[in-house]
Order: structure tokens, then C-alpha cells, then sequence
């Protein structure tokens, strides 16, 4: 056994990455949350991607300034450790490792799974049936992570590809059938008579941040991709732009396949109007594989995500977690263990959203957003230490950018607070009860942190 990753990815495999874990179920379901919370508004909506899109880029273009100073094992630690400090990039290792990439996996192997039954004609996405065929996936892509790397990395170049087809199909066609149709100039005057209002504006930009989430995982590939200092910035920001335009595109394309009411009860029904019954379901086999290939590289990431901290002589059983495997060059033990945390957040994420019964109660939260929101509350630090240290090299790259990234991070914190607190607080008053799933989120996320403190303190006082 050995511990050292082999340099064996290209710019165009990184890129790939970038569009394959970002673009791949988010912009399918959480298209139908942002018609459903912004009462079918389209301008809101395009203005919600506008934002999210926007915030996405300017991280990412951090980042890649970063990238292009910083390179060991795994990108976002690594900056975090060298920029602000050993301890506080275990910290950044341990959330993402335990509660970020687990959470978004399970998630996302859930979403393969509902949109497999939607295939076959059940629209039902909480029976017992969607769940155990969420294990599937996961235990699947797990699987081929593990015992064939090569086939890992092919699934994610052909499904960046084929999960294209679909977006830029009824992006296209969408856009010209709603021109013809009417759908498109008739959402538009509805929204123009209410889009004063901004209803559900910070909770479409929260939902929507699922569908931008992503491109951060694409730095854990650093340690592996060749020139990665020249070439992850060049895949970070060419694919966040790329993404966003095709996003935007594709909801007005998606608008003006069907009116409003048909999209509020199914998001993909305009394939089905515009191309008829059996290209409506080709499509929506693309759709499928381009969610299998996100999910794909959420795992790529999440069976990497503990080995780097083991790397780094800090966490559980570290001699265990930092092997990797003589013929597959893949971090196995690390890789298990981040397989057992992602059925953990697969029964949490059903029990607190899916189960007929909240069998969690208060502490019942949305899995698949509040985790990446606490991502920009992380970026904070690391953007004002950054700007400290190497603000005065250049100012327009170490200082204005950093400072704007920052803005974007308090925004989508307020946005979260806001969806996720406020709202739901004051909807929960209406029947007498109390909700604040935020409050409840971040009393778990403490625990869970707590944990990961003290295996660090043991770690220090054995280095002694």
C-alpha cells in the first residue's frame, strides 16, 4: 500500500468535472422549487439564477486565484490550511467530510432514483421503493469509484456530454416553441404584474444555490491534475460562466413549453409537449444519466475527502484512512467510511423530508441546501486572511475580488436565514406551532464538529 495520488487528469477531464458535478439534477428539480416559491414568476426565477450564477462565479474566481498559489491533496483544505492555519483547515476538512459531501451524495443518489421511477410511470418519490433504489445508485457509483477508476473518470467526460443534450435541446427549442406557442410572452406578462413583489426571491436563490453547487468539489482534483496550478483556474471560471448562461437559457426555454400551472406540477412536462411522448422520454434518459454522472463525481470527492485529512496526521485512525490501494490508486478505507456517512444523511434526509410522518421533528432540515450555505459562511475567514496576507501583491485580484466575494457570501447567509428561519417561523405561527429548521441545522452541524474537534485535540497531545 502507498499514500501518494498519481498526476493523471488534463484540463479538458477538469472542466468536465466542473460542468459534471455542478450541471446534472439541481437545474431538473429545483426548477419546479423556484416556480412553486416565486408563484410561477419567471422574471424572479431568471433573476434568482442571475443572482445565484453571479455569486457562483466571483467564488469561483477566488478560488481559482487561489488554486493558482496553493496546491497539495485537497483543494478547498488546502487553501483554508494555507491561509489561515492547520487548525482551521482540519475544521473546513472535517464539515466537508462528514456533513457537506455526504449530504449532497445521498442526496443526489436520491434524485437518480426519482427520476428512474419517473420513468417508469411512478411519481412518487418517497415510497420505500425510491429509497432502497437510492441505495442502489449509491452503493453502484460507490463501487465503480472504488474497483475502476479509468471507468469512473469515462463516465464523467460521456455524461458532461450527453447531460448537455437535454439542457441545450430545450433551451433552444423550448425558447422558440414559447415564442410560438405564446407560453413564454404570456409568463412573462403575468410576472410583469407581480414582479414588484419579489416573492419568494432568497428562497429561489437559496434552491437554486443547489443547482449551482459543485464546482468547489472540482478542487479536490488538484493532487491529480497535471499543471493544476495553471489549469484548475482556467476550469473553474471557464465552466461556472458556461454554466449559468446554459441555466438561464434553459428555464426560459422550459417556460415556454408549458404554462406555469403544468410546470408547477411537473417540471418536465414541457419535453413531452414540445417532442411528443417517446422524445420526452429519451430525454428524459439523458436527464437520468447526467444525474448519475453528478453523482459520480460527488463521490469521486467524497471517498477522497477523508484520506486528505488523514494526510495531514489530524482525525480517526489515521495510519487506516491514508492508504491507497497499489493497483487502483484509490483511498479505500477513506472511501468506506465516506460511503457508511452518505446512508446516514440518505436516512436522514428521508426521515426529515420524505417519510409521511417527520420522524425527526424541529430538527427535521433540508439536507440539500443549508450544507452548501454553510460552505460561504466558511469562505468568510479564508477571503479576509487572504486579503491580509496577500493584499499587497495586487490589489484588483487580492483585495477587490476577495472583498466582493465576501458580499456574496453574507448575501446567501441572509438569503438562508431568511428561506430557511424567518419563513418558516412565520408560517409555522399560523397553526400555533414552532419551526426554524436553520437553528436546528446548525445544532446538529455543532455536534458534528464537536466530534471532530477532539479527535484533532487527541491528535495534538499524541505529536507530544
Amino acid at each position: 500500500m502507498k499514500n501518494k495520488l498519481e498526476k493523471k487528469y488534463n484540463l479538458f477531464t477538469a472542466i468536465c468535472l466542473v460542468i459534471g458535478i455542478v450541471i446534472g439534477s439541481g437545474i431538473f428539480f429545483k426548477a419546479e422549487n423556484i416556480l412553486k416559491i416565486t408563484n410561477g414568476n419567471i422574471i424572479i426565477g431568471i433573476i434568482a439564477l442571475l443572482i445565484g450564477g453571479t455569486i457562483m462565479i466571483v467564488s469561483a474566481y477566488n478560488f481559482a486565484n487561489f488554486a493558482s498559489k496553493y496546491e497539495k491533496m485537497n483543494g478547498l483544505v488546502d487553501y483554508s490550511e494555507s491561509i489561515i492555519g492547520n487548525k482551521y483547515g482540519y475544521f473546513v476538512g472535517w464539515f466537508i467530510s462528514t456533513i457537506y459531501y455526504p449530504a449532497m451524495t445521498a442526496v443526489l443518489a436520491w434524485v437518480c432514483a426519482r427520476y428512474t421511477l419517473l420513468l417508469f410511470g411512478d411519481a412518487n418519490p418517497t415510497t420505500g421503493l425510491c429509497m432502497t433504489l437510492s441505495a442502489v445508485y449509491l452503493i453502484s457509483i460507490f463501487t465503480i469509484n472504488m474497483l475502476a477508476p479509468k471507468i469512473s473518470g469515462v463516465l464523467q467526460i460521456s455524461s458532461t456530454i450527453i447531460k448537455l443534450v437535454p439542457l441545450i435541446i430545450m433551451a433552444i427549442v423550448g425558447s422558440i416553441a414559447g415564442l410560438i406557442n405564446q407560453n413564454t410572452i404570456e409568463s412573462f406578462k403575468l410576472s410583469i404584474q407581480t414582479a414588484g413583489e419579489f416573492n419568494g426571491m432568497f428562497a429561489a436563490i437559496v434552491s437554486g444555490a443547489f443547482a449551482y453547487e459543485g464546482w468547489i468539489i472540482a478542487t479536490s482534483i488538484n493532487s491529480e491534475l497535471k499543471d493544476s496550478k495553471k489549469n484548475l483556474p482556467i476550469a473553474l471560471v471557464v465552466g461556472t460562466f458556461i454554466i449559468m448562461v446554459i441555466y438561464i437559457v434553459y428555464f426560459i426555454g422550459l417556460c415556454g413549453g408549458a404554462s406555469i400551472e403544468e410546470l408547477e406540477q411537473n417540471p418536465l412536462i414541457s419535453y413531452s409537449n414540445i417532442f411528443g411522448n417517446f422524445a420526452g422520454t429519451l430525454l428524459l434518459v439523458f436527464i437520468i444519466i447526467s444525474c448519475i454522472g453528478t453523482l459520480n463525481g460527488l463521490m469521486f470527492a467524497n471517498v477522497r475527502s477523508l484520506y486528505s485529512i488523514s494526510l495531514r496526521n489530524k482525525g480517526p485512525k489515521i495510519e487506516v484512512l491514508n492508504q491507497v490501494d497499489d493497483v487502483t490508486n484509490i483511498p479505500n478505507n477513506s472511501g468506506v467510511v465516506g460511503l457508511l456517512l452518505c446512508v446516514f444523511w440518505l436516512l436522514y434526509f428521508y426521515m426529515g423530508n420524505l417519510s409521511e410522518t417527520n420522524l425527526l421533528g424541529v430538527f427535521a432540515f433540508d439536507s440539500s441546501e443549508l450544507p452548501i450555505v454553510t460552505l460561504y459562511v466558511l469562505y468568510i475567514p479564508i477571503y479576509i486572511m487572504f486579503i491580509k496576507k496577500e493584499g499587497k501583491n495586487d490589489w484588483k485580484k487580492n483585495i477587490i475580488m476577495p472583498i466582493l466575494g465576501i458580499i456574496a457570501s453574507l448575501f446567501m447567509i441572509f438569503a438562508a436565514v431568511y428561506a430557511h428561519g424567518i419563513t418558516y417561523y412565520l408560517e409555522a405561527q399560523k397553526v400555533n406551532e414552532f419551526s426554524f429548521p436553520i437553528l436546528f441545522y446548525l445544532i446538529v452541524t455543532i455536534v458534528i464538529m464537536g466530534i471532530g474537534m477532539l479527535f484533532y485535540k487527541k491528535e495534538k497531545k499524541l505529536d507530544k
